[in-house]
């Protein structure tokens, strides 16, 4: 592998700048004003594919954003990686709480910040930049596919489609992705799971319009209180989420699981000083490890209603609105748990509001064997890289379309991040260590090295 280290440390520089390049595509799937920019960006990439040394690249349309296609295919009797991964971001806002423009990366004390930067394209990158090093070093060991899409950020609506209308293209013996954390560089870890996710939307709608609060306050019901009232009751006084049936079916960790996840490095004072909270909450009777990444969640993503401008102006609105996702774990589907959310949800409102619920996107929860193959050449590239066996986690977060991959493809994903919990995923600042992005592009071949050769 010393041709491969010495090939990244010679092109070093110009792997930084091409990712620069990639982030400063405002590519935000969710707002239509930055569509031109989304489309550059999957061609950006798919140019990018090519130049690595991909016989065949494709920039596939869908009834959404394209995905991005690409393969090299060396021998048929080798055992084939499929690469997933995602060009499109989150919106930016709030703009101001940025230190340096989104779009524009900067480097503070050895870190990009850059929206993109660590979810998803600081990550995926190094995989086409991983392959580069391997077909111009002469040392790619497995057949490659790339699926890179456009829309992971607002529920991969039509990868699902995709994925079933090509699962012979899409064949393969793993799905590998880098979109997930790992608990620090000199801890490193590798994520065994994923939790799913269910994302609604609700609207409470009061009298016909906005009223004066003095003349009618106290004898017309306020949407944005009864919304506020009924999102509070969403969780008793021990945080559990009281939607009738909402635990149902969950899988509980068995005390040996419990064991091996809280002796997972953590500190828990770092960790409400990093966030600048003076204590933690949550659901009783589980640790924050446990919470995090085995529990399921109920949380407001957004609220408003009614005046928020500079200044006072005394009304009682017409309605408010809230954004609420739930995070789910293994024995939960996301379609059972939206539809009851909207039931309950139906149910508690008074009838001096009207309420509509809209569920927008989901996707269901994932645990991936530890004693295949492909984790066990991910657990070896690690340990070869990093000097030290990773620590198995449970990450928080949600890829919707993972299950789909088993679902449809019939095989497994390894989750091999390289960012951290504290990079600002979704939030002002984003951002993602140089250090990292250079260390995924290293170690990625070591695990096609390792797959290759425990696939023998």
């Amino acid at each position: 592998m010393q041709e491969i280290k010495e090939y990244i440390e010679q092109h070093k520089p110009r792997f930084l700048e091409e990712l620069f390049a990639l982030l400063r595509f405002p590519s935000v799937s969710a707002d239509p004003k930055y569509k031109g920019d989304v489309l550059k960006t999957a061609e950006f990439v798919a140019s990018k594919l090519a130049e690595a040394g991909a016989d065949l690249v494709e920039v596939c349309p869908t009834a959404g954003y394209p995905i991005v296609y690409g393969e090299k295919l060396i021998d048929s009797s080798l055992p084939t990686v499929l690469v997933y991964g995602h060009y499109d971001v989150q919106p930016p806002d709030p703009l101001e709480l940025w230190d340096t423009p989104p779009f524009e990366p900067t480097v503070r004390d050895g870190k990009i910040f850059a929206r993109g930067a660590c979810d998803d394209k600081g990550q995926f990158y190094m995989h086409i930049k991983a392959f580069e090093t391997m077909m111009s070093t002469q040392q790619l060991p497995c057949n490659i596919k790339f699926m890179i899409e456009g829309e992971e950020e607002v529920g991969s609506d039509n990868l699902g489609q995709f994925v079933k209308d090509n699962k012979a293209r899409l064949q393969a013996d793993v799905v590998l992705i880098s979109d997930t954390s790992m608990i620090s560089m000199e801890n490193p870890s590798l994520e065994t799971g994923l939790r799913g996710l269910a994302y609604m939307e609700v609207e409470v709608v009061g009298p016909n319009r906005d009223l004066h609060s003095g003349v009618y306050g106290g004898a017309v019901a306020n949407p944005a209180t009864i919304l506020c009232q009924m999102i509070a009751s969403l969780h008793d006084e021990n945080n559990h989420v009281t939607i009738p049936g909402f635990y149902d079916g969950v899988i509980e960790l068995s005390d040996a699981e419990k064991q091996a996840l809280n002796a997972a490095p953590f500190d828990l004072d770092e960790y409400k000083k990093d966030l600048a909270v003076d204590d933690v909450w949550g659901e009783k009777g589980y640790s924050t490890l446990e919470r995090t990444g085995t529990r399921p969640t109920l949380e407001v993503n957004g609220i408003w209603g009614g005046y928020t401008g500079p200044g006072a102006k005394t009304v009682l609105p017409s309605k408010a609105e809230a954004k609420i996702s739930m995070r789910l774990v293994p024995g939960q589907d996301w379609q059972r748990i939206s539809d009851l959310f909207k039931n309950h949800f139906e149910s508690i409102a008074p009838k001096s509001v009207k309420v509509k619920v809209t569920a927008h996107h989901g996707g269901m929860p994932y645990v991936t064997p530890v004693d295949s193959v492909a984790f066990k050449a991910a657990f070896k590239a690690i340990e070869e890289s990093f000097g030290k066996a990773p620590v198995p986690t449970r990450g928080g977060g949600s890829i919707p379309i993972v299950a789909l991959f088993e679902q449809e493809l019939n095989i497994k994903t390894v989750l091999m991040g390289f960012g951290l919990d504290s990079d600002n995923l979704h939030s002002p600042n984003e951002k993602y260590d140089i250090y990292n992005y250079y260390k995924g592009i290293e170690t990625i071949p070591l695990f096609f090295k390792h797959f290759a050769d425990l696939s023998k």
